[in-house]
């Protein structure tokens, strides 16, 4: 398992923080998302043999926010 911290912007509430918890949950690898409103980060562990740090910003992207 690896750790990244992703940059999140454009969360504004408590639903929004619950909705990209729910994308990187939903993708096969991720083992742990935990995502906090502030200061707007996820912290992610994940197999990297299934999925990179890349495709886990594209979903929080596709979701409608924007992964740094």
């Amino acid at each position: 398992m690896e750790t990244t911290t992703i940059k999140v912007d454009g969360m504004t509430c408590g639903g929004c923080s619950g909705s990209v918890t729910r994308v990187l949950s939903e993708i096969l690898g991720v083992d742990k998302a935990e995502v906090t409103l502030d200061p707007g980060q996820a912290v992610v562990a994940f197999d990297p043999a299934k999925v990179t740090r890349e495709a886990l910003c594209a979903a929080i992207d596709d979701a409608g926010f924007e992964a740094s």
